[in-house]
């Protein structure tokens, strides 16, 4: 069983469909991140293992349900229907076999799914990253999958929007081995995104980013 940490604040439109979607193997970790509507009811209702992270912060979120998964391998995942939980074994699969360390998922975008301010940012840490630290990776995407042992010992730091970039920074200073697969990034469930729905969203990501690479 590979455990999916899902970072959730305010998702209780979108989780049951992500939830419902998950492939067989994979068993969703849903990490409540202060969410003032129903998410964790509704997670909970329909069968997802839930703990509460009430600090905010994408990266605390993910951090909380970090430790408290116990699989070997984990994926992380948007759970805002964005990502296609079916493409959870596309990313997983390297690093279960062996062949990579971690595994990230290059969105192909659909039309509407991301707003240019978002790509335009995404693709420019992309950039700063194969030119500063020769990781060659395209897009600092949120569906990745890694050793859960392995990724504990990286020490990462970072409870904002940097933990994505960090953990690459990290894991390519440590020498493992990264790899790609292409992943389908579609038109969010309902809501806006808390990153690429806003001009102010997108500013705090790269900000939060930007400070790693100086």
């Amino acid at each position: 069983m590979i455990e999916v940490i899902l970072p959730a604040l305010d998702e209780a439109e979108a989780i049951p469909a992500v939830l419902a979607a998950m492939p067989a193997g994979f068993e969703p970790l849903v990490v409540d991140n202060g969410s003032v509507d129903r998410t964790a009811e509704v997670a909970r209702r329909c069968g997802a293992r839930v703990v509460s992270e009430p600090r905010r912060g994408f990266g605390a979120a993910c951090f909380a349900g970090l430790v408290a998964a116990t699989s070997d391998v984990v994926c992380f995942m948007d759970c805002d229907g964005s990502l296609d939980p079916w493409e959870l074994p596309l990313v997983a699969g390297p690093v279960a076999r062996g062949d990579a360390d971690l595994c990230l998922g290059a969105r192909v975008a659909q039309p509407g799914a991301w707003p240019w301010h978002a790509r335009v940012a995404n693709r420019v840490l992309a950039f700063e990253l194969r030119r500063r630290c020769g990781v060659a990776v395209s897009d600092i995407g949120p569906m990745r999958a890694a050793h859960r042992e392995a990724l504990l010992e990286l020490g990462l730091r970072d409870r904002g929007f940097g933990w994505p970039l960090e953990m690459i920074l990290r894991a390519g200073g440590a020498g493992w081995r990264i790899g790609e697969t292409r992943v389908s990034y579609g038109v969010r469930s309902g809501g806006r995104s808390k990153v690429s729905g806003s001009a102010r969203g997108t500013f705090r990501a790269v900000r939060d980013m930007g400070a790693l690479l100086g």
